[in-house]
Formats: C-alpha cells, sequence, structure tokens
C-alpha cells in the first residue's frame, strides 16, 4: 500500500513543475482563483483503494454521549477505540462553549480566503516560531499532490509565537486550542477507565503536552473525481480532536466482523466533535484500541471544505524517557506486541516514512 522511494522520486519535469506551484506561495487555493477548469497533473492519482468500496447505506461511525452517566460513557468511548478507531463525541456543552468550534472554524475559512497576496505573506514550509502556512507538508515527496492547503500550529511541548499567527483567525485559533485540550482530557480519561486504568494515566504521560493544529481548507475542485484532499493514512499520535464544518468529505476504513472492508462516511453532525485512536495510543494500548485509516474525498459542493485538527502527543521527549505499552497493561498474560522507543526515534521513523504508508506501528512490533 505504500508507495516506494522511487515512485515518489520526481523526475526533473515534475520537480521543476512542484516549485513552480510552490514558489506561487498561494496553495492550491490560488489554483482555483487563476480560473483552473481541469486539475493539474501534479494533483492526479488514482485511490489506492480503489477495491474497497463504501459502505452500505445506515453504517455510522459511533456515538458517544458525554451526558450519559460515566460508566455508560466509558464504555461507549472504549467500545468506539476498540472496534473502530473512529467515534463522534457529542454533548460536550460542558467543556466547549455554543459558539465553538463553528468561530474557529469561519475564521480558518477567513484566512484561507484572503486576497492572494495577504496570504502569500505567510507562505512558507519552515515552522518559523511555530507556525507555517503551505499547500501539502509532504508535497515533494508524495507521488502526487493533494487538493490542500494548510495552517500549522505548534502549541506544545514548545509553544508557538502568537504574534506568527495570522491576526484574522489568531484569538479563535488560540482559544479553539484550550478548549480541545480539554475535550481531550476528558476523552483521555474515559480511555484510561476503559482500560481498567487510573483516568489520568495518559496525563501524566505526559500525553497532553504535545500538541499540533492543523487548519485545512480543500479548496472547491474543477474534477473532484481526479484527486484527493487527503490520501489514506494513520495519525501517528496519541489521539486526534477535530471540528469539521458541514460539507463533508472524510471517510473512515472500517473492518467488520466478518472481515470486510468499507469506507464509511464520517459526515458532519452539527454538535458533534470527532475523535480518532492514534498510532501511539494503539502501541500504548498493547492493541487494544486501534488506530485506523482514513481519507478525505473531494466532492461537487460548490464550497471549500474546512477542518481543524488537533493531534495530542507526548511532551516529554528526552532521550531517557521511553513509550510503548503502558506497564499496567503489557503483563506475563498480555505480553507486549511493541517495543519501547523515544519520540525523537518514533517522530524520525514517522518523517521518513509516506503519508499512506503503514509502516510505523510495524517499525515498532517485537
Amino acid at each position: 500500500m505504500a508507495s516506494s522511494s522511487a515512485a515518489a522520486a520526481p523526475d526533473s519535469g515534475r520537480a521543476a513543475l512542484l516549485k513552480a506551484f510552490d514558489d506561487s506561495r498561494t496553495g492550491v487555493r490560488g489554483l482555483v482563483e487563476s480560473g483552473v477548469s481541469a486539475v493539474p497533473d501534479l494533483f492526479v492519482h488514482p485511490d489506492p483503494y480503489a477495491t474497497v468500496p463504501l459502505a452500505p447505506p445506515g453504517v455510522s461511525i459511533p456515538v458517544v454521549d458525554l451526558s450519559l452517566p460515566a460508566p455508560l460513557a466509558v464504555a461507549a468511548a472504549a467500545e468506539a477505540a476498540r472496534d473502530w478507531g473512529f467515534f463522534y463525541l457529542v454533548n460536550h456543552e460542558a467543556l466547549v462553549p455554543s459558539d465553538y468550534p463553528a468561530k474557529a472554524l469561519a475564521a480558518v475559512r477567513a484566512f484561507h480566503e484572503l486576497p492572494a497576496t495577504d496570504r502569500a505573506a505567510h507562505y512558507g514550509r519552515a515552522m518559523g516560531g511555530g507556525v507555517s502556512y503551505s499547500s501539502n507538508v509532504d508535497l515533494y515527496s508524495s507521488p502526487a499532490a493533494s487538493w490542500r492547503d494548510t495552517v500549522q500550529l505548534m502549541f506544545g511541548p514548545t509553544r508557538c509565537e502568537a504574534e506568527r499567527i495570522p491576526e484574522v483567525c489568531r484569538s479563535e485559533i488560540v482559544e479553539w486550542e484550550a478548549h480541545a485540550a480539554a475535550v481531550a482530557r476528558s476523552v483521555m480519561a474515559l480511555l484510561c477507565e476503559g482500560l481498567g486504568l487510573r483516568e489520568a494515566a495518559l496525563e501524566e504521560a505526559s500525553c497532553l503536552e504535545g500538541k499540533l493544529m492543523v487548519c485545512h481548507y480543500y479548496p472547491v475542485c474543477p474534477q473532484p473525481d481526479r484527486t484527493m484532499g487527503l490520501v489514506p493514512h494513520t495519525d501517528p499520535g496519541v489521539l486526534t480532536v477535530l471540528a469539521q464544518d458541514g460539507v463533508g468529505g472524510l471517510q473512515v476504513k472500517h473492518t467488520d466482523k466478518d472481515g470486510k472492508s468499507y469506507w464509511v462516511d464520517a459526515k458532519p453532525v452539527p454538535g458533534a466533535l470527532v475523535i480518532n485512536v492514534g498510532d501511539l495510543l494503539q502501541i500504548m494500548s498493547n492493541d487494544k484500541y486501534k488506530s485506523v485509516e482514513h481519507r478525505v474525498v473531494m466532492n461537487s459542493c460548490e464550497e471549500a471544505r474546512v477542518s481543524v485538527g488537533i493531534f495530542f502527543n507526548p511532551g516529554k521527549r528526552g532521550e531517557s524517557v521511553f513509550y510503548g505499552p503502558l506497564p499496567e497493561i503489557a503483563t506475563s498474560e498480555n505480553p507486549p506486541k511493541y517495543r519501547s522507543f523515544t519520540m525523537s526515534e518514533f517522530l524520525g521513523a514517522f518523517f521518513k516514512r509516506d503519508l499512506a504508508s503503514k509502516a510505523l506501528i510495524e517499525h515498532f512490533k517485537l
């Protein structure tokens, strides 16, 4: 499933086209503004999972309701993390004000829809001050680019410089990060209890301290069947909290009890956040919870899609700090399935592989 490095290596003609696109500093949104009527060759790629069908009607990712009595919420979260790796989180009003995340999504849209010259002033691949705005983090290494622009912001363990965040979305992004962290803390507590651990086990392992926010913008596409918004992949971290607008496009790969796999639409649900398990939590839970593939497909909607995801990871990253299956879970009856590693080794393995590769977890298996 992973693309080989040879396949990903661009020829000189492709490299020149990639550089010209990047040097425009206006991203995919700039292509749309220029009036393109066809998807440029750089963005054309067949779906690598074309043989996996869509789910039958009525199939949906599970729902975890925070208004339920605590034992029921714990059971629902644990079951969803174990069987699906994804769930909608609803009735989180105690953690999130009623005007969020809508305010953050609107502010992110406002930035991406600024005039091209205004956006270009922020464009760059380096995370200067913990902030970057560019198109396709893997633009120069992937076999085909995706129809997506992104603002990335590092909120931990080292916090980004607030003045580097574009002013049009600064206050809303900073406020949403605080609310999303409260959501992640609550969800981690549920998932810990679902493993029979004390509710603060993941927080004590610094899993709330590493935070990367990605503010994705998927422009209207003239040929939605010729490209993708985001290729099939798994998230590397512990937990992802995703807010999405009403456009849709996120799909989750699910394998049922009969071993049949299919793509399930994670349709926007009013008032719901989307939560998913990352590779690191699958490792720390010793495969009790699973990190599953997901993707964003383009659609014929007349409006661009906006989403804001926050990846939560351990913040303690010294060379003497090791991660792996939690010792309370990996026992003689349930031997560890993964070796221990530092975060620098884990992140190094992540950045060396293609986004679509499933090799990250395999790299640490015993």
